[in-house]
C-alpha cells in the first residue's frame, strides 16, 4: 500500500542538492585485485591489517545480512552503532526549527536527544496504561512539518511489542517515515517488520549487533529501508563510518549462526525463570509482559530498592523517571549464574 508517499516532500533542500564527498574507497571498489599498488589515500604503505582505509560501503557485511533477511543490499545502511543511523535520519529528513517528529513515551531516550541536537520538535504521545501506541492522539499531533513518527517494538523500557494493527494503520495513514526500532525484536515471537518492507516505501526498521549478537563493544547498527531511503543516507554519511575490525567481527559473528541461536535460547529460558521468580519477592508489585531480554517490575520503592541491590554489588536500571514507569526497575536477563544471585539479593533486601 503505497499511501501516495512521495520522499521527496521529506528531503531536507540541502541535502537534495548536496554532493556527496567522494573517498578514494568509493572511486576505486574493486577490493579483491590484491595485486593492485594503492597510492590514492595517503595511506601507510605498511600493512599490520588495519592500515588501510575500510570498506565505506561495508559489502561483506551488507551481503552477509541481506541473505539471512531476504533483502536487498542496496536496501540496507550501516551505522555506527543505531545512534548513529537516527541521527542520519534527523539530519535528512528534518529542517530544523521547522519540522517535528513524534515519540511514545515510555520510550528510548536517544530520540529526544536527537531530536534536541537537531533543533527538531519533539511531540511526545504518551502510550496507554499498558504500554500500546494511542493511533487517534497519534494523528491529531501530526502537522505539515511532521517528518518522522518512532516507534520501539518490542519497547524499551517496557519490554512488550505494538500491535501489528497499530503499527499497519500508521504506515498506511501517515504521509511521513515510520521508524520502527527492532533493537530487542530476536527476543520477540513476533516477525520483524522487514517483512513488509516492499510493501510499505515510508517503511524505516533499525535493528542491531548489540543485544541478541552481542557485540556492543563494536558499536554496529543496521538500517533497512528502500533504496531511496539509503541512497539519500549513504549521501550523508560519512565515508568510513564502520571501521576495519567492527566489519571483520561483524562478518565472523553473523556466520554463527548456531551460537547465536543457542544464546537467544538461554536468554529467553533464563527470562521466563527470572519472571518466575520475581513473582515470589514480596516488594514486586507487577511483572510487565516482555518480549526483550529484561524485565520491567513495578516495586513498593524504586528508588530504595535500586540502592539496596547497589549495595549488595549489582547494578540495574531505575525507571521511576520515566513516563508511566513510577516505581519501576529495569532488570536485564544475565547468565544463569547472575540471575541467581540476582535473586537471591532481591529477596534478601524484602526481609
Amino acid at each position: 500500500m503505497e499511501n501516495n508517499f512521495d520522499i521527496n516532500i521529506l528531503i531536507r533542500e540541502n541535502v537534495k542538492n548536496m554532493k556527496p564527498y567522494s573517498s578514494a574507497r568509493d572511486e576505486f571498489e574493486d577490493f579483491d585485485t590484491a595485486e593492485m599498488i594503492f597510492l590514492d589515500a595517503n595511506e601507510n604503505p605498511f600493512e599490520n591489517g588495519v592500515n588501510r582505509y575500510p570498506d565505506p560501503q561495508q559489502a561483506n557485511v551488507k551481503e552477509v545480512l541481506a541473505k539471512q533477511k531476504v533483502v536487498k543490499s542496496n536496501q540496507i545502511l550501516l551505522g555506527n552503532g543505531s545512534d548513529e543511523v537516527l541521527d542520519l535520519l534527523f539530519r535528512a529528513f528534518c529542517e530544523p526549527k521547522i519540522d517535528n517528529i513524534i515519540t511514545l513515551p515510555p520510550t528510548y531516550g536517544m530520540y529526544g536527544v536527537l531530536a534536541n541536537l537537531n533543533a527538531v520538535e519533539n511531540r511526545e504521545v504518551l502510550l496507554t496504561e499498558d504500554f500500546q501506541p494511542e493511533i487517534e492522539k497519534i494523528m491529531e499531533a501530526v502537522d505539515a512539518n511532521t517528518k518522522m513518527i518512532f516507534l520501539c517494538s518490542p519497547n524499551n523500557p517496557t519490554g512488550n511489542s505494538f500491535s501489528d494493527e497499530s503499527v499497519a494503520y500508521l504506515l498506511q495513514n501517515f504521509k511521513g517515515l515510520v521508524v520502527i526500532d527492532e533493537a530487542y525484536i530476536d527476543f520477540s515471537k513476533k516477525d520483524s517488520w522487514i517483512n513488509e518492507l516492499d510493501e510499505y516505501p515510508n517503511l524505516i526498521i533499525t535493528q542491531t549487533l548489540s543485544k541478541a549478537y552481542g557485540l556492543a563493544g563494536i558499536r554496529l547498527g543496521i538500517c533497512y529501508a528502500s533504496s531511496a531511503v539509503t541512497t539519500i543516507l549513504n549521501r550523508i554519511k560519512p565515508p568510513y563510518n564502520v571501521n576495519e575490525l567492527s566489519q571483520n567481527r561483524a562478518v565472523e559473528r553473523l556466520e554463527d549462526q548456531q551460537v547465536i541461536s543457542a544464546e537467544i535460547e538461554s536468554i529467553i529460558a533464563q527470562r521466563e525463570l527470572l519472571i518466575e521468580a520475581l513473582s515470589e519477592v514480596s516488594y514486586v508489585e507487577k511483572i510487565y509482559p516482555t518480549e526483550a531480554n529484561f524485565v520491567l517490575v513495578k516495586v513498593d520503592d524504586a528508588n530504595k530498592r535500586y540502592a539496596e541491590l547497589i549495595a549488595k554489588g549489582i547494578v540495574i536500571r531505575n525507571r521511576t523517571t520515566q513516563a508511566l514507569c513510577e516505581n519501576t526497575l529495569r532488570l536485564t536477563v544475565g547468565t544463569e549464574e547472575e540471575n541467581k544471585k540476582l535473586i537471591v539479593a532481591l529477596k534478601a533486601i524484602g526481609t
